[in-house]
């Protein structure tokens, strides 16, 4: 390998499609945009290589009566001359009566209001929308469909249709068909599905674990109560086999790390690594049902360290910074933003044969790269993305989170914790500024309509310490058996290829919760309590990577008297992973659940995880092994995902207030949650003669009424109906949690729990809630 990946010599010119080569949107041979084709022109012919992925973006009009859907779709095809289209077609709502296979037997009424007619009722008819070619080359081309929609009085469905474009699979060419997709009533907030870790780790047997099984469970749930946008925490593809059998493990497999850190990247190297990312992400995101879920079901995604490598941004920084590594981090983000965004990627990626692309304030591209490939120019970008202001320090991108609305209620924001992470620091603090200062004018402009805040960071924020792991894998002890590895090839399993650390420490380093992070880590949740308190909104933080199922929560001091309802300390954890990836053993799961400790954030703030599983998902499955040990109730190792909805079935028609105001550190009276006996809430009349409580000095079990009977008895257990048990703004959560990993149907067990509102009260919360946490008056200093 060496010779062949640095010499400016060996650059060859990949053979390339003739006449649609170019930059910036214009060829550079003379040749400009391919030629449109009518959407329902059936003479069109393309090959469909991957797709449709339809990506959910944002919404417009949004403190209007008329809100606005945005939305796109992507298909990979063989390169071609000609541009498509897509036409989309409103069905009619989903509560229509006859329903046969997902359409609507009643003529659909429908609200345009760009009409001449206003919104006065009319017969829907087709849009069409023309395909933006993002990007090509030899392999492929990549087509966005930008598409909008108006919402509707009602849940409504709207199908979608490619013509022209075929499929070939096994030998066999079929139409790509029509997709149907569902969006919320315009008053509504959006059903959603959460999901991490959708892949498999270097020496998984796949077929034990049954693929993508829980990808089944998702449509059969989509088809049941439609889900308006899935949500993807990072991981939706593994890309680690690249270094076992692909173009890195010559490099892998080198000894000497100093060799590794100095060894270009030239472009032979680059160009096979490239192969390897585009032809993985087309088989991965073809694979059923993985793909079906693809085409019906809005997505939303933020990367982790597997989209990228394994561990990417938590080894050395010296490490890091080697020219094979930031090159690999440049091609991820390349396909990350093709695949997952709908958006251009840059015009080259970093090699070192062209040293422009090694220097992110030189906006030249490698002419290499972009001899024989096109990049469209984006115009502008979308409203969606919050950019970092400096960029990273290894993919030397700016960063790209997301802020959204997630129907009328709902505000979602995505941190992009990958692309400035070190091992020393997650995102930069100008980072969390910019963020921070979007959510707030999002939340200033909704005018109070906007009442839960939905935070994905990636890695669990609320999870038990492992300090003293850390401790241990750091020791001297440690360096004695990397000595043997390296000299007598000693515990080959226990150092990564990469920088010869101990394999599991970048895990433990990506964690909120390890001993770099923590000053971050709580700096974060005290700015998530002094939003949650200005802006009388309730903060859910969604996390995965750690291959389990748990629900943390942090709260006020019981000895602070502040019901959950009244409490904007109060922010919850749900922590789901994985959907495909295997989970941890046993006794790791057991051992994480021994240390769920109650901890102290700071003198006010408290947090622990949930005792939410009540039973294991192989009772009364014979021949099912247990997934944990029967003391373990927080922390489930077992495939799953998790569904979201608002709890109250209209925001117009409260079945109650937001939760009951019983103080967290009250004493039980008619119920003893320790026995899960607290019976369901269905009206304002019971509210009044039903008062909830808990065990005391226990904040492991519930803290208010939409935690009793959590598990599998409890009424979001199902995923089905809204509950009404957290009130007018509070969140139904279902975990779905897998039965059988031999089961290819991937059948899962439900279990349930509510989190409440949030109703700031003054005379129960007096005082200013500080930046650092601390409030005036009410604390413990």
């Amino acid at each position: 390998m060496d010779g062949q990946h640095h010499s400016s010599m060996n650059r060859q010119n990949p053979s390339g499609v003739n006449g649609t080569n170019g930059i910036n949107g214009t060829g550079i041979n003379g040749h400009s945009e391919p030629a449109q084709a009518h959407p329902g022109s059936m003479s069109l012919e393309i090959q469909a290589l991957c797709g449709p992925l339809l990506n959910y973006k944002r919404m417009s009009n949004t403190n209007t009566a008329n809100p606005i859907w945005h939305g796109s779709v992507l298909v990979v095809a063989t390169p071609g001359p000609a541009r498509p289209g897509l036409t989309l077609r409103y069905v009619g709502p989903v509560a229509s009566s006859g329903m046969t296979n997902g359409q609507s037997q009643r003529k659909p009424s429908f609200v345009d209001p760009n009409s001449p007619t206003g919104n006065t009722p009319t017969t829907a008819k087709p849009r069409n929308f023309k395909g933006e070619r993002l990007y090509e080359d030899r392999r492929g081309t990549f087509w966005r469909f930008s598409i909008e929609l108006p919402l509707q009085e009602e849940e409504s469905r709207w199908q979608y249709a490619l013509p022209g474009f075929r499929r070939v699979k096994d030998g066999k060419t079929t139409e790509a068909s029509t997709k149907e997709f569902v969006v919320p009533a315009a008053s509504e907030s959006m059903r959603i599905m959460f999901h991490s870790c959708n892949g498999f780790s270097v020496g998984t047997d796949e077929d034990a674990w049954s693929g993508c099984a829980l990808w089944n469970d998702v449509l059969r749930r989509h088809e049941q109560n439609p889900i308006h946008v899935m949500i993807g925490g990072g991981d939706q593809i593994y890309n680690d086999q690249i270094r076992i059998e692909g173009p890195l493990k010559e490099w892998c497999d080198m000894l000497d790390p100093v060799k590794k850190e100095k060894h270009p990247f030239g472009e032979p190297f680059r160009e096979a690594c490239d192969e390897y990312y585009f032809h993985n992400y087309v088989k991965w995101y073809g694979i059923e049902p993985f793909a079906s879920a693809n085409g019906c079901i809005p997505q939303i995604n933020v990367w982790d360290d597997h989209d990228i490598i394994d561990g990417f941004g938590s080894y050395k920084d010296t490490f890091m910074k080697a020219a094979v590594f930031k090159g690999i981090g440049s091609i991820a983000y390349k396909y990350y933003m093709l695949f997952q965004h709908h958006v251009p990627p840059p015009l080259s990626t970093f090699t070192t044969d062209a040293p422009s692309t090694m220097n992110p304030q030189d906006a030249r591209p490698d002419p290499v790269q972009i001899q024989n490939s096109y990049v469209m120019k984006e115009k502008e970008e979308d409203p969606s993305y919050v950019f970092g202001r400096t960029p990273g320090p290894y993919i030397e991108e700016r960063s790209r989170s997301l802020c959204c609305q997630l129907g009328a209620n709902i505000l979602f924001a995505g941190i992009d914790a990958r692309t400035e992470r070190t091992r020393h620091k997650i995102n930069y603090d100008e980072t969390y500024d910019i963020l921070f200062n979007r959510v707030s004018r999002e939340l200033e402009a909704s005018r109070g309509r906007i009442k839960h805040f939905i935070l994905l960071l990636g890695v669990p924020i609320a999870y038990p310490r492992l300090q003293w792991l850390e401790n241990i894998l750091q020791s001297p002890l440690v360096g004695a058996v990397r000595f043997a590895n390296k000299r007598f090839g000693v515990a080959n399993g226990l150092f990564n290829t990469f920088d010869g650390g101990v394999d599991l420490l970048d895990d433990l380093d990506d964690h909120y919760t390890a001993h770099q992070h923590k000053h971050e880590r709580k700096q974060l949740i005290h700015r998530l309590q002094t939003l949650s308190r200005n802006h009388s909104v309730r903060i859910t933080i969604l996390g995965g990577d750690v291959h389990l199922a748990a629900f943390g929560r942090f709260y006020s001091n019981p000895a602070m008297q502040i019901a959950p309802e009244n409490d904007p300390r109060f922010i919850t954890n749900i922590v789901s992973s994985a959907i495909t990836n295997h989970p941890p053993p046993a006794a790791v799961a057991n051992l994480l659940a021994r240390r769920n400790k109650i901890h102290h954030l700071d003198r006010e703030t408290d947090e622990t995880l949930l005792n939410l599983f009540d039973k294991d998902p192989s009772a009364g499955h014979a021949g099912v092994k247990p997934k944990s040990a029967n003391a373990n109730h927080c922390t489930m190792p077992s495939r799953n995902y998790a569904l979201l909805s608002l709890s109250s079935p209209h925001p117009s028609a409260p079945l109650q207030p937001n939760g009951v105001n019983a103080p967290n550190g009250t004493t039980a009276h008619e119920h003893h949650l320790g026995t899960r006996e607290v019976a369901p809430l269905h009206n304002k009349s019971q509210i009044q003669h039903h008062r909830f409580s808990r065990k005391p000095g226990n904040p492991r079990e519930a803290l208010h009424p939409g935690e009793g009977s959590c598990g599998t008895t409890h009424a979001a257990a199902a995923g089905e109906a809204r509950t009404g048990l957290a009130g007018q703004w509070g969140l139904d959560v279902c975990y779905r949690v897998e039965i059988d990993n031999g089961d290819r149907r991937g059948a899962t067990m439900g279990y349930g729990l509510s989190i409440p509102g949030l109703e700031i009260r003054h005379q129960a919360f007096q005082g200013h809630l500080g930046g650092d946490g601390t409030v005036d008056g009410e604390g413990r200093r």
